[in-house]
């Protein structure tokens, strides 16, 4: 259709030059008519020259009448080819465009080529209407996605920063402006960054992002962040800005933080007694010594050998209880009869230091349901724990009952006690109130961290409240079978 419309452009253009030129030569064909008139009235020498005269003007009229023409052609065929490229072509594409649109929609392309003149102005009418629904569906989709992102920007832990090639933010979400404290006057890369003294720059990253690095661990008050740099481009493949993702690793700072103070105290208290071992060893083949001095240093190679047979069990143990490995037998039993038995091992150890310990059992106390072997090592390590830190002569009450669905113990003494600052520390491995004392007591630190996995891992609870120089209370739950079917 359009094409038609190009060619009736055309030839209306073309015709109306030609009127013009056809009108200017029979105007000027007239003038000569005239002067040819006058030329033959007029004497012999004017009539030469006029003659003449005509004859010249004549052939430059032809002359300039076949130039127009051949120029205006020209012009013509220009104009046709410049309205092709300026208006129709575009047009045709659109069409094109819509014709496939129509397709998806199921129009009748026959009827709309097959039309005639006074119907095609319809027909592109409701092409465009088409496409206007299809555009409104288009920009429906882009808005629930670009909604979706925002959602999921909104909502991420990660922080997101999105900056310009100028440096300014383009974007930013919650979790990046709490990550590192940014307030809302800071509005580009350098506000942000150079309070960290990070040393990269968005040149850097973009234009020397093979050789720059494109990680910065940052302390930003009392967290540990992460931030990546990457850069983005546009649809040209051209550098287009740089987006920083904000990572919280304070958690795995603090975690890798642990792990190289438990490998130091784990080096550390296997070194004391090796170097005890060794030393006592050493002086024993040196020399000759009586019998008794032999036995004086053997009792302690003994006794230090004990001590480091100890924390490598206690280490194994927890090792097992870390990865899973250690099988929880669970089975039903009576507490009460438990703490006694446990009490009765204990007894030289009372005796020693001659401390009054009673043990009081409510009489309607359910059975537990947890591995009896793990709970009676957990109320030994507490006993124990009473006994070695309380003075001789000294108090230490046990009750067992039931409260809820759980079965206690609870464990009073008269001891030392634990300062408060240390009680929020007392179950980490290798931590002691007093380094010093435990040691000389025989105590590798890991006793009350082993007595929280198993109790952990049984279902329980332990929970220790203390007073220097008034005692301490230990409270141990078990959960009953009786909860466990429930």
């Amino acid at each position: 259709m359009l094409k038609h419309i190009q060619i009736k452009i055309v030839l209306i253009f073309f015709i109306v030059g030609m009127l013009i030129i056809i009108g200017m030569g029979g105007f000027t064909i007239c003038s000569l008519n005239e002067l040819n008139n006058i030329a033959s009235t007029s004497t012999i020498e004017n009539n030469e020259q006029v003659i003449n005269y005509i004859n010249e003007t004549s052939e430059i009229i032809k002359v300039i009448f076949v130039t127009s023409t051949l120029i205006f052609i020209v012009v013509a065929i220009f104009i046709s080819k410049l309205l092709s490229k300026v208006v129709i072509y575009p047009i045709n594409r659109l069409i094109r465009s819509t014709e496939k649109i129509a397709v998806s929609e199921d129009i009748d392309l026959n009827k709309l080529e097959n039309s005639k003149d006074e119907n095609e102005v319809n027909s592109l009418v409701n092409t465009f209407g088409v496409m206007t629904d299809e555009l409104k569906n288009k920009l429906s989709e882009v808005s629930k996605q670009k909604n979706q992102i925002e959602t999921i920007l909104l909502h991420m832990t990660d922080g997101v920063i999105a900056f310009n090639m100028e440096g300014e933010i383009i974007l930013i979400n919650p979790a990046a402006r709490k990550l590192l404290s940014i307030s809302p006057d800071y509005n580009n890369f350098d506000d942000i960054f150079k309070r960290f003294n990070v040393d990269i720059n968005i040149e850097k990253i973009i234009y020397l992002e093979n050789w720059t690095s494109s990680e910065q661990r940052v302390n930003v008050e009392d967290k540990y962040v992460n931030i990546f740099f990457a850069p983005f481009k546009n649809e040209n493949d051209r550098p287009a800005g740089v987006i920083a993702v904000v990572q919280d690793i304070t958690e795995h700072v603090k975690l890798d933080n642990m792990r190289k103070e438990f490998i130091a105290d784990v080096s550390h208290e296997l070194k004391t007694p090796i170097t005890s071992i060794m030393g006592y060893a050493d002086t024993l083949l040196e020399g000759e010594y009586d019998k008794e001095t032999q036995e004086k240093f053997l009792n302690v190679i003994a006794t230090e050998a004990r001590r480091m047979a100890k924390l490598v069990t206690d280490l194994l143990t927890l090792s097992r209880y870390d990865n899973n490995k250690n099988k929880v037998n669970k089975e039903e039993f009576d507490l009460g009869e438990l703490v006694k038995k446990c009490q009765d091992k204990l007894a030289i150890e009372i005796k020693k230091k001659n401390h009054d310990v009673k043990c009081f059992v409510t009489a309607d106390v359910p059975p537990v349901y947890a591995d009896k072997y793990e709970i009676e090592r957990v109320i030994l390590n507490i006993l124990t724990n009473s006994i070695k830190y309380t003075k001789e002569n000294g108090e230490i009450k046990i009750y067992v009952g039931f409260v809820y669905n759980d079965a206690y113990i609870k464990v009073f003494d008269n001891g030392i006690g634990i300062p408060e600052e240390d009680l929020g520390r007392i179950f980490e491995r290798f931590y002691r109130v007093d380094k010093a004392r435990t040691r000389e007591m025989g105590g590798t630190g890991l006793g009350l961290s082993i007595a929280k996995e198993i109790l952990d891992k049984n279902g329980g609870s332990i929970d220790i409240k203390s007073e220097p120089g008034k005692g301490t209370e230990v409270v141990i739950k078990v959960p009953t079978k009786k909860t466990i079917i429930q």
